[in-house]
């Protein structure tokens, strides 16, 4: 009842804030193309004439002092610094690039592509567009400002710093590089949506061909088709846990608190002519490093409020925040063996040298600003990995079996077996 009634407090005063901030800052400014710092106007350029552009992620979280004492710093000065990023036309790479679909995420523009090379790759947007996730209350009580500008609170290169890590520590990426994609007949229809703006490409995590530096695999699929085929086949096919709890215990370093089911992809290896070992592939990093200060983001970060967004500091401060039904479905009674000796193979591997050195994946101007700040908290959560990783796992242990289906496979039910089977993988 306390818990119910301090969340009620904390929405109302919420509320009452973006009232009093709306009319003091006005309507928010859009959430359009990425700007282009050094030329006069993107109609203008022939982008052919130029390997690369520099370029702010974005403009829209310039804030003055009262903005930014509510709203709060977050990486607003990283969205507006200007970067050196390379032109990308899609039927010139890899064999040519053609558009396969649009993607789906609610806050990021995507086109799923297919490769010269028969390999699917995919690109999103650096810009977010938090629009279709505003509720009609808060659309009603003038809060969309305060919602829009908490994408602030990601950093716009968090998932090439992730990628760079997640090679010493031994976790499969999906290796995203940032380009700017200008208007082009390869766009076709998605032109006036997709063209001029900064994006990521970056291998999918749905692919009917290997990318990956794993041998002997044979596709590699979502959450969803990797319980379809475990109802299909059985034990015959065995998810790998302990590349899935280091692939876990790797996020709560980072600080990436966004790890739902829709979020893995799974390389599928054969083992011999009739098993199979799923091995899990990270996607979308987009909130590794989540920065939260100012008055409005700290208080919904409170556990008591949004429990799963967790503030990316040097210690965690919450772990129930971080435990998904993902987590539960897969991890459950796992021997904790496996969780201490993957939180010491990433002590050893995620170094303080390993770390500076992946900070030289960010360009310069991006490392000035963040840089320091991101490796003392990233070595931080390393060096207390070990008992981060016992806690973990109780969390998962002491919630227990999920009873209903597992989020982002709606289309199956759980069933029982089929959950033991995932408890009995080795």
């Amino acid at each position: 009842m306390l818990k119910k009634i301090g969340i009620t407090i904390l929405i109302l005063v919420l509320v009452t804030i973006g009232l009093i901030y709306w009319s003091v800052s006005g309507s928010p400014k859009s959430f359009g193309r990425a700007v282009l710092v050094d030329f006069d106007s993107v109609e203008d350029i022939n982008f052919k004439d130029y390997d690369s552009v520099l370029i702010s992620a974005s403009n829209a979280f310039n804030a003055d002092g009262l903005k930014r004492f509510m709203q709060g710093h977050q990486y607003r000065d990283a969205w507006a610094a200007k970067v050196k990023v390379p032109i990308l036309y899609l039927d010139s790479l890899n064999g040519g690039m053609t558009i396969v679909k649009e993607g789906g995420g609610k806050q990021t523009h995507s086109l799923r592509l297919l490769g010269g090379d028969s390999i699917t790759y995919t690109i999103r947007s650096v810009n977010k567009d938090p629009k279709p996730l505003i509720p009609e209350f808060a659309k009603t009580l003038g809060l969309e400002n305060i919602i829009e500008d908490g994408i602030s609170a990601q950093h716009p290169y968090a998932a090439i710093l992730a990628a760079a890590l997640s090679k010493p520590a031994n976790v499969i990426s999906t290796y995203p590089k940032m380009f700017f994609v200008p208007e082009q007949n390869a766009l076709g229809k998605y032109n006036e949506e997709y063209g001029n703006r900064l994006f990521l490409l970056e291998f999918e995590t749905k692919s009917k061909k290997n990318w990956t530096p794993l041998d002997s695999i044979s596709e590699i699929i979502d959450t969803d088709n990797l319980q379809k085929m475990r109802k299909k086949i059985g034990q015959r096919i065995q998810v790998d846990k302990r590349a899935l709890i280091r692939s876990r215990l790797f996020d709560i370093i980072i600080g990436d608190w966004d790890r739902h089911a829709k979020q893995w992809g799974w390389a599928i290896q054969k083992v011999d002519s009739l098993n199979f070992k799923a091995i899990p592939v990270a996607g979308d990093r987009d909130n590794a490093f989540f920065m939260v200060d100012g008055i409005i983001p700290t208080m919904l970060s409170n556990k008591n409020a949004v429990k799963e967004l967790r503030p990316f500091t040097s210690e965690v401060d919450y772990m129930e925040g971080l435990v998904y039904p993902f987590d539960r479905y897969f991890l459950l009674n796992t021997p904790p063996e496996m969780f201490k000796s993957e939180a010491k193979f990433l002590q050893n591997n995620l170094n303080n040298e390993a770390i500076e050195e992946a900070l030289q994946k960010w360009p310069k101007t991006i490392r000035e600003l963040n840089g320091e700040d991101i490796a003392r908290k990233l070595k931080s959560r390393r060096d207390s990995i070990n008992v981060y990783a016992l806690e973990f796992k109780k969390i998962i242990d002491r919630q227990g079996p999920l009873a209903n289906h597992l989020k982002g496979s709606k289309k199956l039910e759980l069933n029982h077996g089929l959950q033991s089977c995932f408890e009995c993988d080795n």
